[in-house]
């Protein structure tokens, strides 16, 4: 799926990753937590081969914020504490504040002891989305990668999911996949990949300039929205 690909992503610094679909950005940061193994080369944290990790510590050290949010069956406040379990109540409020959460849990008929149903049937996808930020939140790992995190919600909520990411982000290293590239214009780097492989890389700006793939994807991007 990927070939020949060299990236290195300096601690606190936040990356993007773009390209057209199915080019292999999720693929890439699976990578990371070892839901795959490379077949060649190695994936490093801080110098060490993320194989001689307990696999344990390797994923307290990676939240996820996925486009497809997964919530079990069981209250608000045991959701968010899926992200840390032993967390205080004062810890679970602050991190639905964070998340922008905080005001629609206030409101459900038994605030964070609510029931939301299998796979928080009950919640809208923007909801469903900034509970997932809370656990991020609550978990406080230094690496963070979000997976086209505002994808499916409305430009109201979406501007809230943003909020919410932006505080998120602070203090960490972070990787952004996003087809919605106003969305990373911000990003320290931005990553472009294209059959396979990285093929260009660099500022919001630069890649404008060197009117490549990226130029051509915000551009016509602009163009719809």
């Amino acid at each position: 799926v990927l070939t020949d690909i060299n990236l290195e992503i300096p601690a606190g610094s936040t990356i993007a990753l773009v390209g057209p679909t199915g080019v292999g950005k999720t693929t890439l940061v699976s990578l990371i937590p070892r839901f795959y193994d490379v077949t060649q080369g190695s994936v490093f944290i801080d110098g060490v081969d993320v194989r001689d990790i307990a696999l344990e510590q390797l994923h307290q050290s990676v939240s996820m914020v996925l486009q497809d949010v997964f919530l079990f069956h069981g209250t608000v406040r045991e959701n968010i504490l899926f992200g840390k379990p032993d967390a205080t109540e004062e810890e679970i409020i602050r991190a639905a504040q964070i998340a922008n959460a905080a005001e629609f849990i206030d409101q459900m008929p038994h605030g964070y002891d609510t029931l939301i149903g299998e796979r928080g049937v009950k919640l809208s996808g923007g909801q469903k989305q900034r509970l997932s930020i809370a656990r991020a939140v609550l978990k406080d790992s230094p690496i963070l990668i979000l997976d086209e995190a505002t994808s499916s919600v409305d430009t109201e909520t979406e501007l809230l999911i943003q909020q919410a990411l932006e505080r998120l982000i602070k203090g960490r290293t972070t990787i952004i996949i996003a087809h919605r590239l106003s969305t990373v214009r911000n990003a320290d780097r931005i990553v472009a990949l294209e059959g396979a492989k990285i093929v260009e890389a660099g500022t919001h700006e630069e890649l404008l300039a060197e009117k490549g793939l990226y130029y051509k994807l915000y551009t016509a991007q602009q163009q719809l929205y």
